[in-house]
C-alpha cells in the first residue's frame, strides 16, 4: 500500500502517518494479523461520519441563506448518503489503498459499497485528528463544494430548471446559457457562463466545469429575480 502516492494523489502530506495508515486498514486484516499492532478503521469511521456532517451542515448554511431547514437536512442526506459517499471514495481510486484480509480480498471487499463509504468516512476522520476542521474544508473544496453548489445531489439544487419554471410561469421569454470564456490550463480549467434573458445578462457564474458554472449564472439570475420581485 503506497500511501506516499495517495498523500500526492490529494496533496495532503499527514503528520501521523500511522493515523493515516489505520483509516485505509480494515478490520479483516487487523484479525489476520493478530501478532501485529495493527488498528482497524471502525473508530475513525465513527469519528468521520460525524466531522462529514457538520462541516457539510455549515456549508448549506452559510452557502444557502435562502433555503429552509427542511430544504437543507433533505440535500444534506442525499450528500452523506452512502451512494454518494462511495462516488467520492471511487473517484480518489480510494478502494485500491485498502489492507483487506485475504477472505475479504477473496470475496471482492475491494469494490463493496459499504467498505467504500466507511474508508472515505475514516479518511475524514484522520485528516480531522491529524490537521482539522480548516484541512477538511479545504479537502472538500475540491472533492464535494463544487458538486453542490452545480446541483449534482438533489432537484432543491437545480437552478436551470427552477430559472425555467420562473421564467415560464411569469412569461419572461426565452433563456440562453453561453460559456463566455474558458481559462486556466487543461487540468484545472476554469468556465464562465453567462444566462441571458432576451438581450439583457440575467447571471453569470464561474466553475470547473460548463455544467457547474451555468448553474452558478442560474443561480445568480434567481437571485436577481426574487430581490426584483420583492420590490
Amino acid at each position: 500500500m503506497d500511501l506516499g502516492a495517495l498523500e500526492k494523489q490529494l496533496q495532503i502530506t499527514f503528520k501521523d502517518r500511522a493515523l493515516f495508515r489505520q483509516a485505509f486498514t480494515h478490520s479483516s486484516y487487523v484479525n489476520e494479523h493478530r501478532r501485529r499492532r495493527f488498528k482497524d478503521n471502525e473508530r475513525l469511521e465513527f469519528l468521520g461520519d460525524a466531522v462529514l456532517e457538520l462541516i457539510i451542515s455549515e456549508f448549506l448554511y452559510r452557502r444557502f441563506p435562502r433555503m429552509s431547514e427542511g430544504e437543507m437536512t433533505k440535500l444534506r442526506a442525499n450528500i452523506v448518503c452512502e451512494a454518494s459517499l462511495v462516488a467520492f471514495a471511487a473517484e480518489l481510486n480510494f478502494g485500491a489503498y485498502v489492507l483487506l484480509g485475504k477472505g475479504e480480498e477473496l470475496s471482492g471487499g475491494r469494490k463493496r459499497p459499504s467498505l467504500l463509504a466507511d474508508v472515505f468516512e475514516a479518511f475524514i476522520g484522520a485528516l480531522y485528528l491529524d490537521q482539522g476542521f480548516p484541512a477538511v474544508q479545504h479537502f472538500f473544496q475540491t472533492t464535494i463544494y463544487p458538486r453542490i453548489s452545480a446541483g449534482h445531489f438533489s432537484y432543491v439544487m437545480d437552478y436551470k430548471s427552477q430559472l425555467q419554471e420562473v421564467v415560464q410561469h411569469e412569461g419572461l421569454g426565452s433563456l440562453h446559457y453561453a460559456i463566455v470564456s474558458e481559462q486556466g490550463p487543461a487540468h484545472d480549467r476554469q468556465f464562465v457562463a453567462e444566462v441571458r434573458l432576451a438581450e439583457q445578462v440575467l447571471g453569470k457564474g464561474s466553475g470547473r466545469s460548463k455544467k457547474e458554472a451555468e448553474q452558478r449564472a442560474a443561480s445568480e439570475a434567481l437571485l436577481k429575480l426574487r430581490l426584483n420581485n420583492q420590490t
